[in-house]
């Protein structure tokens, strides 16, 4: 028996740990974090007063309702990216288009802190990618190919399966090409 097994004695706080790292990991965490956060400023500033001292400082705009809708939108495509993983590159595109539009319409996008943090969370959502789909790394760092065969029979006796067009030095065939 070990020391750190797992059983009966188990704190809950440990339990409930692990199960949230294991949802984290399974979809874009922070993206989605990030966009929900990007949200509240652009919804919240131009209803929001804010007091330095005995100063009362109105941040309404003309364009409050176009803020909150902006804002409201931005949470639910974060909340989107947490629970419908599949739809996560809309929800990253919608993301970043409404942070631009909130740019123009809700105090320079909630003074560029929500335009930043949505803007990054959108980016986030498009870029993530899930788990156990990036492609095994070679010894130099990229992934490993098999080397394509060198053309059989010279430059006249090309077949079908010799198509070398779009290679470079990466793909191992070191700039040949079916002209020579």
């Amino acid at each position: 028996m070990s020391a750190k097994s797992p059983g009966p004695n188990d704190h809950f706080i440990a339990v409930y740990r692990g199960k949230f790292r294991a949802w984290r990991g399974s979809r874009p965490f922070w993206a989605g974090l990030l966009t929900i956060l990007g949200g509240v400023p652009i919804a919240y500033l131009p209803y929001g007063n804010i007091k330095l001292g005995n100063l009362t400082l109105a941040l309404a705009t003309t364009a409050g309702a176009g803020s909150l809708i902006i804002g409201v939108l931005l949470m639910v495509l974060g909340l989107t990216m947490w629970f419908q993983v599949h739809t996560r590159v809309f929800a990253g595109v919608a993301a970043i288009l409404l942070a631009l539009v909130s740019l123009v319409v809700s105090n320079i996008g909630g003074f560029l802190v929500g335009f930043l943090l949505a803007l990054i969370g959108g980016a986030l959502g498009i870029a993530w990618g899930e788990p156990g789909s990036v492609p095994a790394k070679g010894a130099k760092g990229r992934a490993e190919r098999k080397p394509e065969p060198a053309v059989a029979g010279g430059v006249d006796g090309a077949s079908a399966t010799d198509d070398l067009s779009g290679t470079s030095p990466v793909d191992g065939t070191n700039g040949r090409h079916r002209a020579g």
